[in-house]
């Protein structure tokens, strides 16, 4: 079977966007988000949508999952994967290239590793190197109907309730899922130079509304608990917005919390491989190894 989806993965704010438009645009290809954020409406400057960079050379790349939910409504990985699958399906049927690009683990594993929903597809050693942060994501992300807070105290608890939560998910809501056959690619930066571009970004963004953005969410009914569960950017200007944290503070936390985010990135990424998933690892944007390895193992039938 010739390959029918191409992957851009890496850490935050290793240019995966620009490299995946460019290459949708070679390819004659859309672009599915893989990002656990990106799919909520308004919360654009602190998610890196950078919608700009999908406009090359004068031609609009399509884009699918982004802006598709409410920040007040829940979003989960198996609606992500249902999600995936349609798109997935509508651009093949144009005859089109399919190419998933995001950060988010959990989601890229979702289809790389062709979770089926209903069973633990994580045993606690992939799950033990995670912080308590990111365990509660996960935990949220597989369901919104969490009464038992007492499965927030320690990360045991939260490893049991995720597994539970994954085993509860509905067989009902079957997914037909078509047949792929990925090259993956992955955007590796020496960890010098994406601690500088992480910390170049973020005074970027903050400069240019970001801010401004968590205080918009704040007006339409986002609470700052929401916030909070959004993570990095959206949690640590809630606390600057809130008096719990100074400028300075804030900005130096949430820079060292998006480093260590990146590397917990690069973390699972690595799993993934050992998990039988072969990355193609790109220094940088490096168009010329990507378009070496498109000609010599990517076969577009088309």
């Amino acid at each position: 079977m010739s390959n029918n989806l191409v992957v851009i993965l890496g850490p935050t704010a290793s240019g995966k966007t620009k490299f995946a438009t460019y290459l949708a645009s070679k390819l004659n290809g859309e672009i599915i988000s893989a990002d656990s954020r990106q799919v909520y409406r308004g919360m654009n400057i602190g998610t890196g949508k950078d919608l700009e960079d999908y406009i090359v050379n004068d031609e609009k790349i399509i884009y699918h999952l982004i802006d598709i939910v409410d920040p007040k409504e829940e979003f989960n990985l198996f609606q992500f994967q249902h999600c995936f699958f349609k798109s997935f399906q509508e651009i093949s049927d144009k005859k089109k290239l399919t190419c998933l690009v995001g950060g988010s683990g959990l989601y890229l594993a979702a289809i790389l590793q062709n979770y089926n929903l209903n069973k633990a597809n994580f045993n606690d050693d992939d799950l033990v190197n995670l912080d308590t942060e990111e365990l509660k994501r996960i935990l949220f992300s597989l369901t919104s109907n969490l009464h038992n807070t007492t499965d927030l105290i320690d990360k045991e608890r939260i490893i049991k309730a995720i597994n539970v939560a994954r085993s509860n998910l509905s067989l009902s809501q079957n997914i037909v899922k078509p047949e792929i056959n990925p090259i993956v690619f992955g955007i590796n930066i020496e960890r010098a130079l994406l601690k500088k571009k992480i910390t170049e970004r973020l005074k970027h963004r903050i400069n240019n509304g970001m801010i401004e953005e968590v205080k918009e969410l704040l007006t339409t009914g986002v609470s700052h608990d929401k916030l909070k569960f959004f993570g990095l950017e959206y949690k640590f200007i809630s606390l600057f917005l809130q008096n719990q944290l100074n400028y300075n503070d804030m900005f130096q936390k949430l820079n060292s919390a998006i480093y260590a985010f990146a590397k917990r990135q690069m973390t699972w990424f690595r799993k993934m491989e050992k998990a039988g998933i072969k990355i193609n690892w790109i220094e940088g944007n490096d168009f010329d190894k990507a378009n070496n390895l498109i000609e010599t193992s990517f076969h577009n039938d088309d």
